[in-house]
């Protein structure tokens, strides 16, 4: 295998030997089941198919309860397929960290970074607004500026940085190393920041 699904639990921080303290990322990571094998032959393509973290039945649709029969595992909220994987994976194996992940790894990781809503320039692009109040000029310290010239083009470009919606956006966060793994309590930690809140669903590759 080349990666795992796992869920953030929280950030702390961890002392080196050298003394200093880095800060990490805790990922708890409670098993995961191989629920579908798809090949050359029957799909066009190779790859292999996680599922993570139980669901309740009842709220699982027929056609999955089908699916998740078949692997002969409990319903699972999460699904990522992997192209890259061992051939000797078989359905419905689980998956532990000690299988994929070792201490001193480098890992990638994807999440969904926090929603932010609905917000302006100064804020989503780090703008500086158009400067201090003057005289007939007032509350324009969070303003965008101008946006475009009159007569030529007579339009907006498009890409222009400008309010919208912030966040809840695919970010991968690359080149983590792996600090430790405690594989009796199904977690382990990689240096820096992982994109999302906490209990939020994270994607590990190699």
């Amino acid at each position: 295998m080349v990666g795992l699904i796992g869920k953030k639990v929280g950030m702390t921080s961890m002392f080196m030997q050298d003394g200093t303290s880095i800060p990490c990322t805790v990922i708890s990571c409670d098993g995961c089941y191989v629920t579908q094998v798809k090949s050359l032959e029957k799909d066009s393509y190779s790859a292999v198919q996680i599922g993570f973290d139980n669901k309740k039945e009842k709220n699982t649709s027929c056609s999955l309860k089908g699916h998740f029969k078949k692997a002969n595992v409990e319903p699972l909220k999460k699904l990522v397929e992997f192209k890259d994987f061992d051939k000797e994976v078989k359905l419905g194996n689980k998956i532990s960290i000690s299988d994929v992940f070792v201490e001193g790894d480098f890992v990638d990781v994807v999440g969904i970074s926090k929603g932010r809503g609905f917000q302006g320039p100064v804020k989503r692009h780090g703008f500086s607004g158009v400067g201090s109040q003057s005289h007939g000029q007032h509350d324009r310290e969070r303003a965008p500026g101008s946006v475009g010239a009159s007569s030529f083009p007579s339009r907006v470009f498009k890409g222009l940085r400008m309010a919208g919606r912030m966040g809840n956006n695919r970010v991968k966060v690359q080149n983590l190393q792996i600090l430790k793994i405690e594989q009796e309590n199904n977690f382990f930690v990689v240096s820096g920041c992982v994109p999302g809140g906490k209990n939020g669903y994270v994607i590990v590759e190699k």
